[in-house]
């Protein structure tokens, strides 16, 4: 199991939330408390940052190493301020290969997308299933072999096919059917996902035939953070198991602050 960390509110500096707090991302690469399966997140990782005065795609660093032998890490991420984040440090599925083109962020135009869990024999079980639902270009847009991959191919697809929906419907959507396929071709699934498009965050802890992986919420003024684990000390709020939060970014006289977060249920 991977760990993610998302962030959205005012400008910060990367190296504040992914290396100095007291539980960073980077001590949960080699010390994680709440990961249900595998010891240690080493085979690789990823960022995903957005600075809209530039373009509206995220910018991302991606690298198989372990992210504590990165040595460019503590330079770069004192350097990258944004306000909004994504990270992850992958624990890859045993057969899943440690290359590039199956590190996370993965994008699509100016969304980005970031995943925790699994799909058990995913290559025997519902591999085929979900490709044979992709049309192009979202076909061509799988790269690598995760299935995380293909669940983000999937929803970028709806999102396109159902422009009346938020992404949060959208997701909620992907989800039931994801469920579906889980349970007619008896398999598990487990998709704690976190997707943005620099202006607002959508993130969701679900699981079919197994237990969800960690997931919380915490908000402080004008910044917002989601966590497999709490990063330090603080109000952090879990995740119901089958929740959807999202987040969004909301213009005012002095500064784009994240509105109240909204859940709904993917199973109400």
């Amino acid at each position: 199991m991977c760990r993610l960390l998302a962030y959205l509110g005012s400008p910060i500096s990367l190296d504040s939330i992914l290396c100095q707090p007291p539980h960073s991302l980077v001590v949960q690469s080699y010390q994680p408390q709440e990961m249900t399966a595998g010891l240690l997140n080493a085979d690789g990782y990823g960022l995903g940052w957005y600075d809209r005065r530039r373009q509206s795609q995220a910018f991302t660093y991606k690298s198989v190493l372990p992210i504590w032998s990165d040595i460019n890490l503590p330079s770069l991420s004192r350097y990258i301020h944004s306000d909004c984040i994504l990270a992850y440090v992958r624990s890859a599925t045993p057969g899943q290969a440690l290359d590039l083109s199956n590190c996370q962020p993965f994008t699509y135009h100016n969304w980005s997308f970031i995943h925790n869990g699994a799909i058990p024999e995913f290559r025997h079980r519902l591999y085929r299933p979900l490709r044979d639902r992709l049309r192009s270009p979202y076909y061509e847009l799988i790269n690598g072999s995760t299935d995380s991959e293909h669940l983000f191919a999937y929803l970028m697809q709806l999102h396109q096919d159902q422009p009346q929906k938020s992404l949060q419907q959208t997701l909620k959507t992907a989800l039931q059917d994801f469920q579906a396929l889980a349970i007619s071709h008896n398999s598990q699934l487990s998709a704690n996902v976190i997707l943005s498009d620099g202006q607002q965050l959508i993130a969701s802890r679900f699981a079919v035939n197994t237990q969800a992986p960690s997931l919380y919420y915490l908000a402080q003024e004008d910044q917002h953070l989601i966590a497999s684990e709490p990063i330090f000390p603080g109000h952090w709020q879990v995740f119901p198991s089958g929740s959807i939060l999202s987040l969004t970014m909301t213009a005012n006289v002095t500064a784009d602050t994240p509105q109240s977060p909204d859940w709904i249920l993917v199973n109400p």
